[in-house]
């Protein structure tokens, strides 16, 4: 099917997408797992997900009831997001990092009905945080749980190795004999009565300042948010795209799931990051389109295998969840054959995607901005002190309005004030720039700049000087405390194997290129980065790091007004 864009807002919602596809298309693939030999087809997985549906409905969950997920990128996640629309139902993600006090948390502040959730991850013991929450679990029988510290929680589900299942818990087969009790008109009246502004997934923040906080998303957001990100990449039928970026996240479950699920597209699901089993699976299934954050392209290209792999029939994707080096922009477009990537930039908040890059934009533009509006979405600079939008080259604080804006923040209407201002506009937090031709450019947070001695440094612009450094394989700028300046420059670097350089030589490096202000005063020389399970750099806790590490304790105990 040739690409058509879609110029208009639409009124669908998540289960009425499904069957339309599984209406036109019915026989091709929809959904392909091959680490689960799984390759179901439209029909297929509209037919599985109806009966799914119908075995939740048997075990208590109604319209606008929260089910939790706590899982990888398994094929039983697609299932349950699915399902749970068609009751209308709202789907609860949960961080695939999360221990136990984390998951409390989640599971008390969303009112989670259900949790449904595999064994284990990385040694990560899921069942053992879940049953120190609950002991119920332990001793119970699966209709008879409950505790008060959790009083919502009334059914959990384990995907995968029932051996390891506790007395009461149930087990994700036993949904489908569950269905066979109520007929399959339920299914039908359920979707009929859905409306499109209705809260269908809800998302937690990563919560790098107080507790996450709970998004609220309708269909309306997410459907036709899919629409024009996938619009941006000229998906149709005959694309497949490969999600390994975690399903939890706005950037499997809508630049992913959604973008595939209003144009048509096949989704090729991989269970987690490994750069040399992706490599295989973009080859195997001849994937056209693959996401991923930049840590995830660098590990392909440096894989001692890369060069084993044929991408020659990759085209788009998009790259996102942390700034790109513009090398490793070039080296994907080029070396993967991705002459179509993507750039976009969101949050959660706005459903996520706000701007995103053209795939007939130049290079060079697509390297250096993150594009131009989606449709439909407004968006301007403003100066964060006063609110006076800023000249265009400016840089000042990201706002944005449109159907991509949260409903709001679950429980917490104060929050969500904050966040909403009266006039509809979401306060990104984002400190960037745009240019006359609507372009935008990230230059960092608000939180993340650096204020040195009353000059305003943006981390971005020396991260992407230095990534010109041939020794550096990445780098991560913060600001750190400092007793004469407020705060100090700290650059956080990964070397290339069998590659190094003195604090001395980077600095000289950097006073050489850009103004001398700029220039680090302290490298921290590091392993990896402490990241998010979603791919995201974690520079709050690179700042922390610093502290221990270069002994700022007492400029970091000085208190500011």
């Amino acid at each position: 099917m040739a690409f058509v864009p879609t110029l208009d807002l639409h009124d669908n919602t998540i289960p009425g997408l499904l069957r339309r596809n599984a209406q036109r298309l019915p026989d091709n693939d929809c959904v392909v797992a091959p680490e689960f030999g799984i390759r179901w087809s439209w029909r297929e997985f509209d037919r599985r997900t109806s009966v799914v549906a119908r075995g939740l409905y048997v075990m208590g969950i109604r319209k606008g009831d929260h089910v939790a997920i706590w899982a990888t990128n398994v094929p039983e996640w697609l299932l349950i997001m699915f399902a749970s629309a068609k009751l209308g139902a709202v789907l609860v993600t949960v961080n695939t990092n999360y221990k136990q006090f984390e998951l409390n948390y989640l599971l008390t502040q969303s009112d989670a009905k259900m949790l449904v959730m595999i064994p284990e991850v990385k040694g990560n013991d899921y069942i053992d945080h879940i049953t120190g929450l609950m002991p119920s679990l332990l001793t119970e029988e699966p209709d008879s749980i409950g505790d008060a510290r959790l009083p919502y929680l009334k059914r959990v589900v384990l995907i995968g190795d029932s051996e390891k299942k506790p007395r009461g818990m149930h087990v994700f087969e036993e949904l489908s004999a569950l269905a066979e009790t109520v007929p399959e008109s339920l299914v039908e009246e359920s979707i009929a009565s859905l409306t499109t502004h209705e809260v269908i997934n809800m998302q937690y923040t990563s919560g790098t300042t107080g507790f996450p906080k709970g998004v609220m998303l309708t269909h309306y957001n997410i459907t036709n948010n899919g629409q024009f990100l996938g619009d941006c990449m000229k998906f149709t039928d005959e694309d497949r795209l490969l999600i390994v970026v975690p399903l939890f996240h706005c950037f499997g479950c809508v630049l992913g799931v959604m973008s595939c699920l209003t144009h048509c597209t096949t989704i090729v699901l991989m269970t987690r990051y490994h750069p040399r089993q992706e490599m295989e699976i973009l080859q195997s299934e001849r994937c056209t389109a693959v996401h991923g954050v930049p840590t995830m392209f660098i590990g392909m290209l440096e894989h001692p295998d890369f060069a084993q792999f044929d991408f020659s029939h990759l085209r788009t994707g998009i790259m996102a969840g942390s700034p790109c080096p513009i090398k490793t922009m070039r080296d994907v477009t080029e070396k993967m054959h991705l002459s179509e990537l993507t750039i976009t930039y969101g949050q959660t908040e706005c459903s996520p995607g706000m701007t995103m890059s053209r795939t007939d934009d130049p290079l060079e533009l697509r390297v250096s901005t993150v594009g131009k509006l989606l449709p439909h979405t407004e968006g301007k600079i403003i100066n964060p002190e006063t609110g006076l939008e800023v000249p265009r080259g400016t840089p000042g604080e990201i706002i944005t309005r449109g159907y991509h804006v949260m409903k709001g923040y679950y429980k917490m209407p104060e929050a969500t004030h904050q966040a909403v201002d009266e006039n509809g506009w979401l306060h990104t937090g984002d400190i960037g720039t745009m240019d006359e031709d609507g372009n935008f450019r990230i230059t960092g947070r608000l939180k993340d700049m650096i204020i040195r001695g009353g000059e305003n440094i943006y981390p971005r612009e020396i991260e992407e000087f230095m990534y010109t450094h041939p020794s550096i394989s990445d780098v991560q700028v913060v600001g750190v405390p400092d007793e004469k300046y407020g705060e100090e420059v700290c650059a956080c670097v990964i070397f290339k194997d069998g590659a190094s350089a003195t604090t001395e030589e980077l600095v000289d490096f950097v006073r050489a290129g850009l103004s001398r202000y700029k220039a680090p005063r302290y490298v921290m020389v590091l392993k990896e980065f402490p990241m998010t399970a979603s791919g995201k750099i974690q520079k709050f806790k690179l700042r922390e790091m610093g502290v221990e590490y270069l002994g700022l304790q007492a400029a970091a105990n000085i208190e500011t007004a």
